[in-house]
This record gives C-alpha cells, structure tokens and sequence, in this order.
C-alpha cells in the first residue's frame, strides 16, 4: 500500500519555474518507481516524467524534455519535479504515481497508485 501527496503546485509567469514535491508513503520499505503526470481541462492525461526506484534512470516526454528535471531523496521519501521556462500549455493539475518501473510508466501510462494532484497554472 502506498500514500502520494503533490505540493508544491501554484501561479507562476511564463519562463519562471516552480518545484513540485511528492511525498511517498509506504508501508514497508520498499521503493517504487515514481512518475509525473499531467491533466489540463478537456485532454487527456499524459506523462511527464518518471524515476527509477534507485534514482538512477530518469525518462521524459519530449514536451519536457530539457525543461524537466525529476529527482528524488529517499531518505526523504520524496520525489521532486524542478518545472523551468514553464510555458502557458503547462498549465495542468500534475500528479504523482508510483509502480513497479519507471520505464513501463513512461510507456503503459498506468501506475499502481495515484496522488490528489496539484494544479499548476502558468500565466503569460
């Protein structure tokens, strides 16, 4: 069983950055791949980015790629996303999602657990 929780999320100008956070929660210890999602009003979800349980493969979607930077702390049990030159098409709720891979996150799009989201809003 695991627990997600986004922060971090709010209203930045365009070309600014914002950092979001999520926290992981487990019952035991193990670690989970973790990835970024995003969902705008009338799309579809997609992938954003994802990381490996060590931290140690990384995986972006084109649209972010260069932009995005996901991390993590586990002594922390938190995975970070660091959002630069945030454009208005950014703007999304953005959840967190932990699996098994990171890269089957990147390609099946499904996770075994999901956070609330947080809303990301980039104005111009």
């Amino acid at each position: 069983q695991v627990q997600l929780v986004e922060s971090g999320g709010g209203l930045v100008q365009a070309g600014g950055s914002l950092r979001l956070s999520c926290a992981v929660s487990t019952r035991t210890t193990s670690t989970y791949a973790v990835g970024w999602f995003r969902q705008a009003p009338g799309k579809e979800r997609e992938f954003v980015a994802s990381i490996s349980r060590s931290g140690t493969s990384t995986y972006y979607a084109d649209s972010v790629q260069g932009r995005c930077t996901i991390s993590r702390d586990n002594a922390k049990n938190t995975v970070y996303l660091q959002m630069n030159r945030l454009k208005p098409e950014d703007t999304a709720v953005y959840y967190c999602a932990a699996g098994n891979n990171a890269f089957m996150l990147r390609t099946t799009r499904r996770a075994d657990y999901w956070g609330q989201g947080t809303q990301v809003t980039v104005s111009s």
